[in-house]
């Protein structure tokens, strides 16, 4: 059922069910978090994206950071990242992001960034310098980036796989049929190519896809089987929530029970680590996807 519309013809965002209302604790280390994050002029997708699981986040000594500054040069109809021109690479934001990983005494730290499709090497080298900033500044913490396509250049990732993070994301955000709809630039087959790739190099790789945008039960099955294919080991699985009404109409909210079985489906089709629930992103429990 698509979102409704009032008297004036104006979309209105559908209700959500009670498993999707969540209070968002203000903890001490919620506060550290912002803090620094605010003092330093740093960015996260746990801010930019408003997920709603941040605050569990940081309690538990995880953090994703966003590279190559907040400003994406494509337009993704579910993405709450702003779109337009970005502002040139700030070489600052490498060390103040290390020196925020070590101030927060970090356990496991994600990466990711917008894309930078104006860059000719689409930010591989920010990414990998920053990499290995950390690794450097901050022995012991582990590692997942999640990556952009970087236009399915095997040169750049390369740079990537060189600096050894303990694992690679890349996510297909949702089914074939619906990719040229919903994501920008990107495209189904890239990405199953980047992620395959990727495991022909050794890398553990992970995915993800959003539910609730009108995808079928076959089509969900069928990306399942689709990432197998190109050796991906860890997926997760999550309700999209519509940023605003200028984004794309969330379709359906998914039960748990719903989300519950396809957690089970794709572990028995030899996933070694899932995450499947209405409130799972993609860095949700992302220590766990290491081991």
């Amino acid at each position: 059922m698509d979102n409704m519309k009032n008297d004036n013809g104006d979309v209105s965002f559908r209700r959500k069910p009670e498993w999707l209302k969540v209070r968002l604790p203000h903890g001490f280390k919620t506060k550290d978090v912002v803090g620094l994050l605010n003092d330093r002029h740093l960015h996260t997708i746990c801010s930019s994206g408003m997920c709603p699981n941040r605050a569990e986040c940081w309690g538990a000594g995880t953090a994703t950071f966003m590279l190559c500054g907040n400003i994406c040069t494509r337009n993704c109809r579910f993405c709450n990242v702003t779109s337009r021109r970005p502002e040139p690479l700030d070489p600052s934001e490498i060390g103040q992001i290390a020196d925020t990983v070590s101030s927060l005494a970090l356990r496991h730290v994600v990466l990711t960034s917008v894309d930078r499709d104006d860059l000719p090497d689409q930010g591989a080298g920010h990414w990998a310098r920053t990499i290995r900033e950390i690794k450097t500044r901050c022995p012991g913490v582990t590692m997942e980036v999640l990556i952009p396509d970087f236009q399915g250049r095997e040169d750049l990732l390369d740079m990537i796989v060189a600096e050894s993070p303990e694992i690679i994301s890349h996510n297909l955000e949702t089914v074939r049929r619906l990719t040229p709809d919903v994501r920008s630039v990107a495209t189904y087959d890239r990405s199953l190519s980047v992620l395959g790739y990727l495991a022909g190099r050794g890398v553990r790789t992970k995915s993800g896809i959003m539910l609730g945008l009108g995808e079928t039960r076959q089509e969900i099955i069928e990306t399942m089987d689709d990432l197998r294919s190109v050796g991906c080991e860890v997926m997760t699985i999550g309700q999209y929530l519509q940023p605003s009404k200028l984004h794309y109409q969330v379709r359906d909210y998914i039960h748990p029970d719903v989300f519950a079985e396809y957690g089970e489906i794709a572990r028995s089709k030899g996933f070694r680590h899932v995450e499947s629930s209405p409130m799972v992103r993609s860095s949700y429990h992302a220590e766990k996807h290491i081991h």
